[in-house]
């Protein structure tokens, strides 16, 4: 995980380098989440995308999750997902997430892992493969640190690998890097803050993107 990790900054200062456009964006969720029975939880997000041209992606998304055991938590989720396009139409697809979350804590630090595959369907063509809304495995490792109070600081750096034979073949296509802080309130309330970079490796010309990230999560109680 940590040589993982080594790898993306160091891509991710090469591609800075060299890219000369940026674009910024401020991403929004609402988040909440409670128990079905047993081991099961259900959960429901909705998401927003603002950019130069307003809200540029919005979806909402359902799924449920099973803890196998305290660490070990795969999920499937479904996301509707409604695109602006660069002739500002709106175009609606829909994806199928399956994750695998392992967590664990080690001293005042918890180490995490993502594996995801996401199934993307009904999408309209675009003028290429994109790893947001196309078919994808995406392996996001983390690292969290618990501060005597209400934060726990974060960082994150997620690769995304195409699995088909296209332009470039199978393949990493892009990567992010992210920090920021949980904002642990009292009761079942969290709120999040984070630094996004994400950058394409093969779209020189689309720069970096910087992400501001807010996030707000409602817990229910069994």
């Amino acid at each position: 995980m940590k040589n993982l990790f080594l790898i993306v900054l160091a891509l991710s200062i090469g591609h800075f380098s060299l890219s000369q456009n940026k674009e910024y964006m401020f991403w929004t969720k609402i988040g909440i989440k409670g128990p079905v029975m047993g081991n099961t939880s259900w959960f429901g997000e909705l998401n927003s995308r603002f950019g130069r041209t307003g809200v540029e992606t919005f979806f909402p998304q359902a799924g449920l999750e099973y803890k196998f055991y305290k660490w070990l938590k795969p999920s499937i989720e479904y996301r509707f997902i409604v695109d602006k396009n660069k002739f500002t139409n709106f175009k609606s697809s829909s994806r199928i997430n399956f994750n695998v979350n392992v967590k664990k804590g080690v001293s005042n630090f918890t180490l995490g892992f993502r594996l995801r595959y996401q199934y993307a369907f009904n999408r309209i063509a675009g003028s290429g493969y994109d790893p947001d809304f196309d078919r994808a495995f995406r392996f996001k490792p983390s690292v969290e640190y618990k501060l005597k109070g209400v934060l726990t600081p974060f960082l994150s750096g997620e690769l995304f690998l195409d699995p088909e034979y296209g332009q470039y073949g199978p393949g990493f296509t892009k990567f992010r890097l992210g920090v920021g802080t949980k904002v642990n309130l009292k009761g079942p309330n969290t709120i999040s803050v984070k630094y996004q970079l994400d950058k394409k490796f093969h779209n020189y010309l689309n720069g970096i993107r910087h992400v501001l990230a807010v996030s707000y999560s409602y817990r229910f109680k069994k």
